[in-house]
């Protein structure tokens, strides 16, 4: 089962990813701030990272590039109300796919589903 650390400081947004997602099959483990996702990243394996940009102590951003150190082969998928922190994390992340919100959850299971499709491996934008 594909598994992703969710990291979304907004409680309604994070509970409502969290259940498309594991409607859609998916292992989720959610958290409210970048900090907390690290601990994860450090003991578990994930094959996703899912992370809001904007997000008091850690950044999604710097989550990444936590992640790119701590563990290679995470992918990761930022999520993003703010236009303007997409170009900067497109230059920090460039491997990284980006969904701007607001966004239909079909829409973000269809982006995961892209992710993980085998011929899909290894081309996130």
């Amino acid at each position: 089962m594909i598994r992703i650390l969710l990291a979304e400081d907004e409680k309604s947004m994070r509970e409502h990813l969290t259940r498309a997602l594991q409607k859609s099959n998916y292992e989720v483990v959610a958290v409210d701030r970048g900090t907390a996702a690290l601990p994860f990243l450090e003991s578990e394996k994930f094959d996703l990272l899912l992370t809001d940009i904007v997000m008091p102590e850690m950044d999604g951003i710097e989550l990444a590039q936590h992640c790119a150190k701590i563990s290679p082969d995470t992918q990761v998928m930022f999520i993003t109300g703010f236009s303007g922190v997409t170009l900067r994390a497109g230059e920090s992340v460039p491997k990284a796919k980006i969904l701007s919100k607001p966004f239909h959850l079909k829409d973000l299971v269809l982006e995961v589903q892209r992710l993980f499709e085998p011929d899909s491996i290894g081309e996130l934008n």
